[in-house]
Formats: C-alpha cells, structure tokens, sequence
C-alpha cells in the first residue's frame, strides 16, 4: 500500500512540475533578431539594364554574426572600401545590437553634384529591455554642391538633389523604420532615384550601411538558471501537502 502511495505521489508531483514550470516559461523562447549589411543597390538607369546586388557582408543572429568585404565597385552608380557587419544577442539579457560600417563611399551616379562622396559610414541598432533605438554616424560626408551634412543627422533626414530646378533624386540620412513586428531598421544613407531625365539618371535605389535590431527578448526564462530554483520552491509547496493529505486519508480508510 505504501509503495503504490508513493509511486502516486511521485506521479503528482511529476504533474504539479510540470503545471508549474510551464506556467514559468516566457510567451516566446526565440531571443530577439538583429541584421545588417553594408550595401544594397536595385536601380535602373537610363538606357542601362538594371543593377542589382547585395545584400553584401550580410550579418545576422542566426549566423554569421559578423562579416567584411573589402570593397564594392559598381561602375557608374557606387564604390566603396571596407565593409564590417555584425548582428549579436546576449542570452542572458535579450539584449541585440546591430552594426554596418562601410568606409570610402563614392557615388559616381550623382557626379553632375561634384565629387560626392562620405569617407564612413555607420548605422547602429540597439534593442533592450527598455525599448529600440538607432544612430548614424557619417565622416567627412559631401553632397557635392549639395554641401557638408551633419555627422550625426537626425533620424530621417532629407536632402533634395536637383539639377535644371528638376529634383531628380533624393538622400535620405539616418533613415529609421519601425517594423510591424516591433523591430527597427536604420539605413545610414539611403539615396532613392526618382527617374529624372536631367543628368542621366535612372530610377532605384541604393542603400548604404543597414542595421536591424529587436524588439529584446525575455531575459533569462524563469525554468532556468536562479528562476529553476523558484520553480522547485513552488513545486515544494504544492506537491508536499497534497501528497500528505492523499498519504493521511489513505491511512485512514486501512
């Protein structure tokens, strides 16, 4: 009788185990996501097929957390030295960060506005508990007769490019969108051609230095680590007494 007592009890307490450290897990177990890459070029231009490339030097959490290319050559639409990516999470935290760094940026597309061209640029992303966020830093950036921009714009920066009093492209710096997913994607320089005919230009665009991060992940899951030890607390204070209430009304219907 006190065998099969106790196998019952072993079982119930399997059971309540079970119940309680389910009811520890996080809503998701999948840490949060982060990307980034160096360039991604889809344009057309006038009376050329269509170039695309890229994703290049793509870096993910997933795997490869970071990558580098020496550099990129697209005659006609962008040049570019070295490019570092890396995409990484912190398990414990649920913390993300993404980076792309992407040195020489030389955009021959828009060479009727002089020599444009930015010596680096860099987006960063970075996903935590208390919320995402991003930043673009550029170095010695030239827009031609454009002018100098910022080496920190504010998120979402415009500049118009026009020739004749014809807009016929336009530059986006530190272009941050937030996904539906809750996460955040920061382009350092996005340039969108709009098809103008003047200059020679095409349409598409060209993007340079991406980052993705986010949202964070849980930290570290209650069933794990110090929150296993809770779990055994809590298992503690419901399978004991009700394994003792089942052992006394056995005993006392012998």
């Amino acid at each position: 009788m006190k065998s099969s007592l106790v196998r019952r009890g072993g079982l119930l307490a399997a059971v309540v185990a079970s119940v309680v450290l389910a009811g520890a897990a996080p809503a998701s177990a999948a840490p949060g996501d982060g990307s980034a890459y160096g360039v991604h070029v889809d344009v057309t231009l006038l009376g050329q097929p269509a170039v695309k490339a890229g994703p290049l030097a793509a870096a993910n959490t997933a795997g490869p957390t970071s990558s580098s290319l020496a550099k990129v050559n697209l005659p006609g639409i962008l040049t570019t030295g070295v490019i570092n990516t890396e995409a990484k999470r912190d398990d414990d935290s649920g913390a993300v960060t993404a980076k792309a760094s992407t040195a020489d940026v030389g955009l021959p597309v828009l060479k009727a506005l002089g020599n444009v061209g930015v010596k680096a640029v860099e987006a960063v992303c970075t996903a935590t508990q208390e919320g995402v966020k991003g930043s673009t830093t550029l170095v010695g950036a030239d827009l031609g007769s454009v002018g100098a921009v910022d080496a920190n714009p504010a998120p979402n920066t415009q500049v118009k490019v026009g020739l004749a009093g014809v807009t016929i492209a336009t530059v986006i710096l530190n272009e941050q969108i937030k996904n539906k997913d809750g996460s955040l994607t920061v382009n350092a320089l996005h340039l969108k051609l709009l098809g103008g005919v003047v200059g020679g230009l095409g349409s598409g665009d060209v993007i340079v230095s991406s980052a993705t991060c986010g949202p964070a992940a849980p930290p570290m899951p209650l069933a794990s680590g110090a929150g296993l030890w809770i779990g055994l607390g809590l298992l503690g204070a419901v399978a004991v007494p009700v394994g003792t209430r089942i052992y006394r009304r056995r005993s006392a219907q012998a």
